[in-house]
């Protein structure tokens, strides 16, 4: 304890509001502090309130939903609506079409067709054999056949080294095959020199 004499400065009352430098700049902080402290932790609980509260009850959720694509109400797809159950199910495998025989793309092309034996064609029979009566003769076989004779007379033109029959265009060939068959004559020949349609012509060798 020190042996100074005591004076003014020792005697500090008890209670007094004065401080040392060292004790005021420790106080002063604290006592400013507690409000701030005070007023941070209620911010802090109203603000939680806001944010998980108030939304539950409407506050504060209001958002614009005009672009929003889950705004627009969803339609029910026509084909989820369930079927009757008597119609027919849509899912029946089709009817197999490569059993179907398929048609010929094309006809076989026709033969051509011979020309017809036409016993209408009037027939000439003419003697180039030099035998009188030969003409009368195998003019009567021609129309015992079927044919009609035009005409039995002498043949006029030249010479024939065999009997011959002459036909004008080719839809008479037929009629001259049937009737050279008939008469035993194999030499025909196509010609519009005699203007008539089918001409006997009997030469050497006819009897």
């Amino acid at each position: 304890m020190s042996k100074h004499p005591r004076d003014e400065f020792d005697k500090v009352p008890e209670h007094s509001s004065r401080r040392g430098v060292h004790r005021d700049s420790i106080d002063a902080p604290r006592a400013a502090l507690a409000p701030l402290i005070v007023f941070g932790v209620v911010a802090l609980i109203i603000g939680a309130a806001a944010f998980f509260v108030l939304p539950k009850f409407g506050f504060g959720s209001v958002s614009d939903t005009s672009g929003s694509p889950s705004a627009t109400p969803t339609s029910t797809p026509a084909s989820s609506s369930p079927e009757p159950s008597g119609a027919p199910s849509s899912s029946a495998p089709a009817t197999p079409t490569s059993r179907v025989a398929a048609p010929p793309s094309s006809a076989p092309a026709a033969a051509p067709q011979a020309t017809a034996v036409d016993r209408t064609t009037p027939i000439s029979v003419l003697n180039a054999s030099g035998v009188v009566g030969l003409a009368a003769k195998y003019g009567d076989m021609v129309t015992g056949a079927g044919w009609s004779v035009s005409q039995m007379a002498n043949w006029a033109g030249a010479a024939q080294p065999s009997s011959v029959i002459f036909y004008q265009g080719a839809e008479q060939k037929a009629t001259a095959e049937a009737v050279g068959a008939l008469l035993g004559i194999t030499r025909l020949t196509e010609t519009a020199d005699l203007q008539i349609p089918l001409a006997v012509v009997l030469g050497p060798g006819a009897q």
